[in-house]
């Protein structure tokens, strides 16, 4: 896979955190901005969202956890008994999405995300979107 691949709908980033920063630049606003985001962003390119979203900040990272939105193929191949290959899926689109993601909580939160990871679990469905951002600078609380 080459490094200048472009996803179709790279777009929808900046509609999506347009949206989300019209909220308050608050720790608690950038946390509703993130879920936001990231809802908007599986439903987007999933075909389907979460069900619900809540963000969590501490110190240099950024805790996402979405819950519900799994697609009817991989309801089908959970049921089949394979949590595996559902979670290599995920794991492989979650590299093909992470300049996506990861732009969008770089433009919420004002910092580079330095690294980024996503870990599904099945019962009940919950995925866990991971950021960590680059240190502010000294004299800056987060």
């Amino acid at each position: 896979m080459s490094d200048d691949l472009i996803l179709p709908k790279q777009a929808v980033v900046a509609d999506l955190t347009s949206v989300a920063t019209t909220e308050s630049r608050d720790a608690g606003g950038q946390r509703a901005a993130v879920s936001n985001a990231l809802v908007g962003l599986k439903k987007e390119f999933y075909g389907k969202g979460p069900v619900a979203a809540k963000t969590y900040f501490n110190d240099d990272w950024v805790f996402t956890v979405l819950e519900g939105g799994l697609t009817r193929n991989e309801e089908t191949l959970l049921q089949a008994g394979e949590e595996r290959l559902v979670r290599e899926v995920r794991l492989r689109f979650q590299e093909a999405m992470t300049t996506t993601i990861c732009g969008a909580v770089e433009e919420i939160t004002g910092r580079r995300v330095l690294t980024y990871h996503s870990q599904i679990m099945f019962d009940p469905a919950r995925t866990v979107e991971m950021f960590l951002l680059a240190p502010l600078p000294d004299g800056q609380d987060a």
